[in-house]
């Protein structure tokens, strides 16, 4: 496995349409077999920065497979406005140190 980082800097006015173009993009990386999950936040401190992390089966399934196929055409067309406003896209590979608590029935 490895995660993909994209940092976005996106102006306020553009927040919106950003989140709207990624929740319609979402359901072709939901398609990919070779997504295994995403997690996209804003940042509190500077609301302007979003980071998006993609977890994929591999780099080449990334590379290869997500992007040579039907679904990232129809992913990238949503996203296609704010390529522009990307600082940082890059593979990393997992270390092994994590740690998420479960979350309790009360809050949820």
């Amino acid at each position: 496995m490895v995660n993909e980082y994209l940092r976005y800097r996106i102006a306020p006015e553009r927040a919106d349409a950003f989140l709207e173009a990624y929740g319609r993009a979402a359901e072709w990386l939901r398609a990919s077999e070779h997504c295994l999950g995403y997690h996209l936040a804003r940042c509190v401190d500077e609301p302007e920065v979003f980071v998006l992390r993609i977890d994929w089966d591999s780099p080449e399934g990334h590379l290869q497979g997500f992007r040579r196929s039907e679904a990232f055409q129809r992913f990238f067309a949503h996203v296609a406005p704010f390529v522009g406003n990307i600082e940082e896209m890059r593979h990393y590979a997992p270390t092994g140190l994590e740690y998420q608590r479960a979350s309790s029935p009360e809050s949820v």
